[in-house]
């Protein structure tokens, strides 16, 4: 190994020790601080121009169809908020890699607010289309901010998680898109004057304005408060696409109330049409989002608003068989580690779906139901080394379920 002396020098621009701040020594060379600032700079130069090829081959490559196509594989319906999604990423990557022309037209982002009732595929949507992007994406959850000095998550932890996905990279994390989910849980809990100060509702919609709409933030990189001493890391929002999602529980009341109608019957009006009653998201509004608690100022800042169908009983049916990923396919999937082939009667996916929409569960309670019916047998057959087919019959299915006694899950 060269010792470093008086004539050492840097192995790339000869310079001696004493013309240069450090002078970094390796195995047979030395390099020196100027080297490794100008070897930096041209490797960011390098990663910028690769991360350039690639936002202007992913948009050469996804268009919204080909985006929505790739939804489709994997959830049931909700042609509309796939629309929207697709159009969204599609208009982010071109953002991404906008010139402002002589007009001096900006192209500006338009955050998604999705509304639906729970388990119609709001987070699916959300983690499907991660699968696609070539930016960094993170799922962020509402439910845990509060107010900055309150005990909680602080609004900044929700870039945290963006540059965690980016791997610490800002540029790359500046151009990511955040989902934030059960956003309806931030939500005014009252108009009235309270001694109680509301610090997981007005005052977290407060905190968000300014990263939903564009500003540098100070993030801290580690979490918030349990590494006070920690190095913040300044992080750009205005190229950051936020969706947000929630099933917003009660809000069909205020639809209703908004088109003067009750949850039964028709408008008052003679020359309106009859109402979809049992679908009265598709007529929502930002004036219902401020009635159920959102501050206008954070629905001004959200202004694509779209909805999810409750799912049917044939939705309900396909998503138990249809998707690359559906719960049939997976359960096949884990007994064939066994190999063990599994068949399921038509009769137990009809009943299934059944019980789904009895309990008013949507997509999940399709799997809880699988799994109080395979439980027994996914508890014996590792331990059967004779069974090589199983069969899931109508009665069997009964058995198991009632066994599980689900009646309790029961909606009121």
């Amino acid at each position: 190994m060269a010792k470093q002396n008086k004539e050492s020098r840097c192995s790339f621009c000869h310079s001696g020790k004493h013309e240069t701040l450090m002078l970094i020594e390796g195995m047979d060379a030395f390099i020196c601080d100027k080297c490794v600032t100008q070897a930096n700079q041209l490797l960011a130069q390098e990663l910028g121009t690769k991360s350039t090829k690639n936002i202007q081959s992913a948009i050469s490559l996804l268009k919204p169809l080909e985006i929505k196509n790739h939804l489709d594989q994997y959830v049931i319906g909700q042609d509309d908020a796939k629309k929207v999604l697709s159009v969204a990423v599609y208009n982010h990557y071109k953002r991404l890699n906008q010139k402002i022309d002589k007009d001096e037209i900006e192209i500006e982002k338009s955050n998604i607010m999705l509304v639906g009732e729970t388990g119609t595929g709001k987070t699916l949507l959300a983690k499907t289309i991660a699968k696609i992007l070539h930016v960094p994406f993170c799922i962020c959850d509402a439910t845990v901010l509060t107010e900055a000095g309150y005990v909680g998550e602080d609004v900044e932890s929700i870039l945290t998680r963006l540059l965690q996905a980016a791997d610490y990279d800002v540029t790359s994390a500046e151009r990511g898109i955040v989902y934030i989910d059960e956003v309806d849980k931030v939500a005014r809990k009252s108009d009235n004057p309270s001694i109680t100060r509301d610090v997981s509702g007005e005052g977290v919609q407060q905190a968000l304005l300014k990263i939903l709409e564009g500003t540098v933030v100070n993030v801290p990189p580690q979490g918030g408060r349990k590494h006070p001493d920690q190095k913040m890391i300044p992080v750009n929002t205005n190229n950051i696409l936020f969706i947000c999602g929630g099933a917003f529980d009660g809000i069909e009341r205020k639809i209703a109330n908004r088109l003067r109608t009750q949850a039964v019957g028709y408008k008052v009006k003679k020359d309106d049409t009859v109402l979809d009653l049992k679908n009265l998201y598709k007529y929502i509004t930002p004036q219902d989002l401020k009635s159920f608690g959102l501050i206008p100022e954070l629905i001004g800042r959200i202004p694509v608003l779209s909805h999810l169908n409750p799912l049917d009983k044939e939705s309900l049916r396909n998503i138990l068989t249809a998707p690359k990923n559906s719960l049939i396919k997976q359960y096949e999937k884990l007994f064939a580690y066994e190999d063990v082939k599994l068949v399921f009667d038509d009769e137990v996916l009809d009943f299934i779906v059944d019980k789904a929409m009895e309990y008013k569960l949507g997509a999940r309670g399709l799997r809880s139901i699988c799994e109080a019916i395979m439980l027994d047998a996914m508890f014996d057959t590792p331990t059967q080394t004779d069974v090589k087919e199983l069969n899931i019959t109508l009665d069997y299915a009964v058995e198991k379920f009632e066994k599980a006694d689900f009646k309790k899950l029961q909606a009121a």
